[in-house]
């Protein structure tokens, strides 16, 4: 497989490559899943917070499976299953983590934080299973797991009390 080394101009000639790198937030070093975990949270607070439930719930589970699709596509052209810039998959699992996280600027800086820690150490058996799977559903999961171990400590913590 040829390695592509991804740039602004090859991510814009095709939008499913502009989404899954997070319109270019993916690009941005050190710490492309970082940015593009940000970049979520702008989008989040721009006007996805107000739509109902059912709403954002319909539109994460269609982006879950679009994000299966589309990261397995560019994996592919990219030469690298799970490429570091193609954030779409941090930007969905975190957009779940702040529908369910209350909407404090605390609350969510808090999720922020524990989302990042989760995704970048990938505890068991997130490692296992990201290693496992090595396509699109593979790219999705382990960030989805990743938002169950955030959004699990957010609940203890707003049980006890420590975030509201």
């Amino acid at each position: 497989m040829t390695r592509v080394t991804p740039t602004l101009s090859w991510i814009c000639k095709d939008p499913g490559r502009f989404l899954m790198f997070g319109m270019g937030s993916g690009l941005v070093r050190p710490g492309p899943g970082t940015w593009g975990t940000l970049l979520a949270w702008l989008l989040w607070w721009a006007g996805a917070k107000a739509a109902p439930d059912w709403a954002i719930g319909l539109f994460l589970a269609l982006a879950f499976g679009y994000g299966c699709w589309a990261s397995h596509r560019v994996g592919r052209e990219l030469g690298v299953s799970d490429h570091g810039g193609m954030v779409w998959d941090e930007m969905v699992a975190f957009w779940l983590v702040l529908w369910l996280s209350p909407a404090t600027l605390t609350a969510q800086a808090a999720a922020f934080a524990l989302f990042r820690v989760f995704d970048i150490i990938k505890p068991s058996p997130i490692r296992e299973l990201d290693a496992r799977f090595k396509n699109g559903f593979g790219v999705m999961l382990d960030d989805l797991l990743a938002a169950g171990y955030a959004l699990m400590v957010m609940a203890i913590g707003v049980r006890l009390g420590v975030i509201a």
